[in-house]
Formats: C-alpha cells, sequence, structure tokens
C-alpha cells in the first residue's frame, strides 16, 4: 500500500503540472486584463505600460507561468487587482465552499445512496419507477431553474427560510443551497446505487450468503452494499471537486461568497491571478479526491490488492 501511495504522488507532479499550465494559457488567452482592470474607458498606453509590469504581464506566458509556479510552492498565489493577496480571498471563500460541499456530499450520500439502494432491491416494482421518473425529471431541469424556484416558494413566498445567505454562511443558512447545488448529482448517484444493487443481486457470492442462512440485512449491508458502492464512490469522489468548482450557479442565487462567487467576479473582472489561483488549489482538490478513492476501494472489496 505505501508504495502505491508513493507511486500516485509521483504520478500526481505531472498531472498538477499540465493542468496548471492549461488553465494559465486559457486565462491569460481569454482577454486583455489590462483593458478589465481600466474598466470601460480604454487605458492611456502609459498607464497601461505601467499595470503591465507591475503584474508582471509584459513578460512571455511561460516566464509568466515559471513566476507564478515557483511563488506557489513557496504560498503566493499572487495578487489580485484590487491589491488584496489570493490567499486572503481564499482564506474567506474556501471554508463556505467547503461547507456547502459537505452539506451536498450528506445529501448524495443519505439520500442517493438510501433510494439507490430501495430501488435496487425493489426493481420494477411501482416505488422503483416512480423514483426513476423523479430522478429523471431533476436531471432534466436545469440547477439555476430549480434554485430559483425554491428560493421563491421557501424564502420570499412562505417565509421558511431566508432567500440569501448570511455572510457567515453556518451550515443551518446552507442546506437549501447544498441541496439544490446537489440535486442533480444525488440524481446520478440514486441511478448509479440503483443500477449496482440490481445486478449485483444475482451475483454468486449473495446466492451463498442467503443459502447461509444469513439474516437480509447483513447480507444487503455486509455483502450486497459494500461491493456495489464502488463506482457510487468513484462517482462521489469525484464530484467533490466538481462541486466546489461548480458552485458558481449556486452561489450566485443565494448569494454566498465562495469558491463559486470569486471566479465569477475574476473572471467577469478578467483577473487572471484570482482565476488561476482558484483553479490550482480545485486542481489539488480533484487529485487528492481521487487518490482517496482508490485507496477506499481496498476497504470496500477485500479482493482489492494493491502493490
Amino acid at each position: 500500500m505505501g508504495r502505491y501511495v508513493i507511486r500516485r504522488l509521483l504520478q500526481m507532479i505531472p498531472v498538477f503540472i499540465g493542468a496548471t499550465l492549461l488553465i494559465f494559457l486559457m486565462v491569460n488567452v481569454m482577454g486583455d486584463p489590462i483593458a478589465g482592470l481600466c474598466g470601460q474607458r480604454a487605458c492611456d498606453p502609459a498607464t497601461a505600460a505601467r499595470l503591465e509590469k507591475e503584474f508582471g504581464l509584459d513578460k512571455p506566458l511561460v516566464q509568466q507561468y515559471l513566476t507564478y509556479m515557483g511563488n506557489v510552492f513557496t504560498g503566493d498565489f499572487g495578487t489580485a487587482f484590487n491589491g488584496q493577496p489570493v490567499t486572503e480571498l481564499m482564506a474567506s471563500a474556501f471554508p463556505v465552499t467547503i461547507r456547502l460541499t459537505i452539506v451536498a456530499i450528506v445529501f448524495e450520500i443519505v439520500i442517493g445512496i438510501s433510494l439507490g439502494v430501495v430501488t435496487g432491491l425493489q426493481r420494477g416494482r411501482p416505488v422503483d419507477t416512480g423514483v426513476l421518473v423523479l430522478t429523471l425529471i431533476v436531471i432534466s431541469v436545469p440547477t439555476f431553474v430549480t434554485g430559483l424556484l425554491l428560493q421563491l416558494l421557501l424564502g420570499v413566498e412562505w417565509g421558511w427560510i431566508r432567500p440569501s445567505v448570511s455572510p457567515e454562511a453556518p451550515f443551518d443558512e446552507l442546506i437549501l443551497p447544498g441541496l439544490v447545488l446537489a440535486s442533480v448529482s444525488l440524481a446520478y448517484v440514486t441511478r448509479l446505487t440503483r443500477t449496482s444493487i440490481a445486478e449485483n443481486r444475482r451475483a454468486d457470492y449473495v446466492r451463498t450468503a442467503v443459502a447461509k442462512g444469513l439474516p437480509r440485512r447483513r447480507v444487503v449491508t455486509r455483502h450486497l452494499l459494500r461491493n456495489s458502492l464502488i463506482p457510487v464512490i468513484t462517482f462521489i469522489g469525484t464530484d467533490i471537486g466538481a462541486l466546489m468548482g461548480g458552485a458558481i450557479v449556486t452561489e450566485r442565487i443565494f448569494n454566498i461568497h465562495g469558491v463559486g462567487y470569486q471566479l465569477y467576479q475574476g473572471i467577469l473582472r478578467q483577473n487572471t491571478q484570482t482565476v488561476v489561483g482558484f483553479v490550482t488549489v480545485l486542481v489539488l482538490v480533484f487529485l487528492v479526491a481521487n487518490l482517496l478513492v482508490d485507496l477506499l476501494y481496498a476497504v470496500l472489496d477485500p479482493r482489492i490488492r494493491y502493490a
């Protein structure tokens, strides 16, 4: 196991460099950051030249990337165009988005897996058909439509919740935004769990466990569910980074100042330092989540061993 972890960590290095280089190049060619900094009125040549030199934009892109990566390894993610260090923006944004992601993942695990197990064990029955239709509707409706409708009904019309989240963003205020953020992924987790449970019900090890007279609950939880969760865990593990980076719509609807909000502001203002800095951390989140998922395989299925 130790050798496998070391090998995976070494494999993450070129992936991290390649992903950050690609993002850096894409962000720097998406527009003129100096024009975005100056606003609607164009900067005069002297001011533009001074700003380019101040932020290092007058150097070749490769040199800018090498300088940026050298600063990243020292904990310096650059300075936003408003003069605020990117690390300060991260310190205020990431805790909020992490709490929001935790709420969304809990919904995926508790509701998604539970519905998937129930429908997988009762495949073809009315409850299975009803859940399949419901998940198809959830997948078909865009997230911004779901979020705006729930905000209007629960927050404005009925007054059950606050229409927008406070700056502190406590867990209790993030329940509805977390459900909105997790809605599509929750539907996929339900359908994936259902399919995996239904397929593994016919496996030899399940029939053997039933023939030995084991209680139904133990057959389902100890044998059937553990082996059926491998594709589900894979999906949830990769979905962690997607939820953190893809929360732009949800955070905009509920006025949550998290990672999605900062990315939106960075793209809108063509603030390359902010966008690249946040995406760099998200790349690390993706890589670490994938590593943890691979290690969980051996816990769920004893047949899986790493050399």
